[in-house]
């Protein structure tokens, strides 16, 4: 199910794919972002602007 999310393929389509009846099942029990998504999630933290 990660590969199924990390190639794109949107959280509740990936849902009912494997059948889960909560997206919080497939998204707490199956997503694990790897290192090069962490960085670059931190990285695109560091480009977004700062609340007022």
């Amino acid at each position: 199910m990660t590969l199924l999310l990390g190639s794109g393929i949107p959280p509740y389509a990936v849902r009912d794919i494997v059948g889960h009846s909560a997206l919080e099942v497939t998204m707490h029990g199956y997503a694990h972002a790897d290192m090069t998504e962490k960085r670059a999630a931190f990285d695109r933290r560091g480009s977004l602007p700062a609340h007022a």
